[in-house]
């Protein structure tokens, strides 16, 4: 099915993206690899659509911070977030309602890394060029832009061709059919770990502490 955007629609899918331009352009300044993700991405964006900037090898956090700070954002919120027991722990640096960085705190595993391509990727040179990119949402609906708007089809029962369109591994696909089903039958369960962290407090030592008390945190960061 083909949805089209309206002038509305099409106004603030330009909003959004020149956001995360400004968000995005101080990482580039330092050479740090930065991305969006989601809806913002594939263009099919709603009210309420958020600005995750992702880093997926990003310097320390401090240094981080830093750039981020220099460049006029305030961190609101930080957070440091695990799934499930056996998903990577991210930081999370918010500087506006449903505006934030994130960033993993140990290696990414490849499974994980693809995630973002699976629900649509963008750098900055491509929201520079108004590119669009297909991904799938949380429907599990695959996103394919079109000139007027996009295409949307299910991906159940072609994850195989999916993946391959979105250039990721099967397993990926298989991954969040299982997920976003069992959340369909079940509702959200939230998440493992969720950790706020104080004004003074770092994301190194607050990590640290929490690997002491927390075995599926040590386990990933001695891997």
């Amino acid at each position: 099915m083909e949805i089209v955007y309206d002038e509305a629609r099409w106004r603030f899918l330009k909003q959004l993206r020149s956001e995360a331009v400004d968000l995005i352009r101080p990482l580039a300044t330092h050479h740090i690899e930065s991305f969006a993700y989601g809806s913002i991405a594939r263009g099919d964006v709603s009210e309420g659509s958020d600005i995750d900037i992702f880093i997926p090898k990003p310097p320390a956090p401090s240094l981080l911070e830093a750039f981020i700070e220099r460049a006029g954002f305030t961190a609101f919120t930080r957070e440091i977030v695990q799934a499930t027991p056996t998903y990577v722990a991210k930081g999370y640096i918010y500087v506006g309602e449903n505006r934030c960085y994130s960033f993993p705190l140990v290696q990414l595993r490849a499974v994980e890394r693809e995630f973002y391509d699976f629900a649509g990727s963008i750098t900055l040179s491509q929201m520079e060029e108004c590119t669009r990119v297909p991904g799938v949402d949380k429907r599990l609906m695959l996103i394919e832009p079109t000139e007027r708007g996009h295409v949307e089809s299910p991906i159940l029962g072609r994850e195989g061709s999916v993946a391959k369109l979105l250039g990721v591994g099967v397993n990926i696909v298989l991954d969040r059919v299982r997920t976003l089903r069992r959340r369909e039958r079940v509702g959200r369960t939230g998440v493992y770990l969720k950790h706020s962290l104080t004004p003074e407090q770092s994301f190194g030592d607050v990590f640290v502490l929490l690997a002491r008390r927390r075995p599926a945190l040590r386990r990933r960061l001695r891997r």
